[in-house]
């Protein structure tokens, strides 16, 4: 193979390289690209043999970067971001502007998209691409003009704007309900509890408001509002969520508000733009809509 041709792999070994160093299996970058595992520790073969360099040890049923891997790794993934990029935006009309944005899931479902088309009235210039992102990451590494982060505003190198705090209500459905019925909170002490991972204190901030406590390791924990709120519904428990994200199932009747006295959180939803970016165009409409949005909801609420 000549010189020239060796140092340029082709893009189907380099994501699958790239999916394994990231996930750190096989298995999980097949899963990610949509392959057999196989198929990517056939791609990932090819490229080692190619470079004439290992990637990954091998070791039983897993595998584990060289430290070689390692450097390619990092400059691997930020080539092929490159390329996105440039492949989005050769694709993009030079004349419309770009914004893209990193959404927490279930917030973007249930709050932003709804009244997204009202942005894109104001600003038909403008195109969004949107990416899930459940915790912080670096902007660095990304093509990411901003990101919609819930917690407290300590992300290194960024701006943060202050969208909205928010209330969470122990809800449940209404057959749980009707089979537990409640005399006093301090009964919920005795029943099945679901647990939030990005707000593991929620229910222990909440008993101890109301001078209870909370016995440790109770209940069953889940990573996104959006499954909790389901399982709330499928009558495995009582959740602790957020009002304004489960209006439509309160609204439904397919859960309630088992007792009326809200959680204050300390954290809330901010929007959070790298420094450098802070005054690009497409953001700073962005930025002045959602702080519009947000100050309707506070005030709802």
């Amino acid at each position: 193979m000549p010189y020239q041709r060796r140092l340029l792999p082709s893009t189907s070994m380099m994501s699958a390289f790239d999916a394994a160093a990231r996930t750190g299996s096989f298995t999980g970058a097949a899963r990610e690209l949509n392959l057999t595992q196989g198929a990517v520790s056939r791609q990932v073969s090819a490229l080692e043999n190619q470079l004439d360099v290992i990637l990954f040890k091998r070791i039983r049923n897993t595998v584990q970067l060289t430290n070689a891997g390692k450097i390619y790794a990092g400059e691997i993934h930020a080539v092929l971001q490159a390329m996105r990029k440039a492949s989005l935006n050769a694709m993009t009309d030079p004349m419309i502007a770009t914004l893209n944005l990193a959404i927490l899931p279930t917030f973007g479902t249930r709050w932003l998209m709804p009244r997204f088309p009202l942005f894109l009235n104001e600003n038909p210039d403008i195109t969004v691409n949107f990416v899930s992102k459940l915790s912080p990451f670096d902007f660095q590494r990304e093509d990411l003009h901003a990101a919609i982060h819930y917690g407290l505003p300590d992300w290194p190198g960024t701006d943060s704007s202050f969208l909205m705090s928010e209330k969470s209500v122990p809800v449940c459905s209404p057959e749980f309900l009707n089979q537990h019925p409640l005399e006093n909170p301090g009964d919920l002490v005795q029943l099945p509890l679901l647990h939030l991972a990005t707000r593991p204190d929620a229910w222990k901030n909440w008993f101890q408001s109301s001078g209870l406590e909370l016995r440790k390791g109770q209940g069953m924990l889940f990573e996104q509002i959006s499954i909790i709120a389901q399982a709330a519904v499928g009558g495995l428990g009582v959740a602790l969520l957020p009002k304004f994200l489960i209006q439509s199932e309160l609204d439904r009747g397919e859960l309630v508000v088992i007792v009326d006295k809200p959680l204050q959180s300390d954290a809330g939803y901010h929007l959070i733009t790298p420094v450098d970016k802070s005054d690009y165009a497409p953001i700073a409409a962005f930025r002045s809509w959602i702080l519009k949005m947000a100050a309707q909801q506070t005030g709802d609420d």
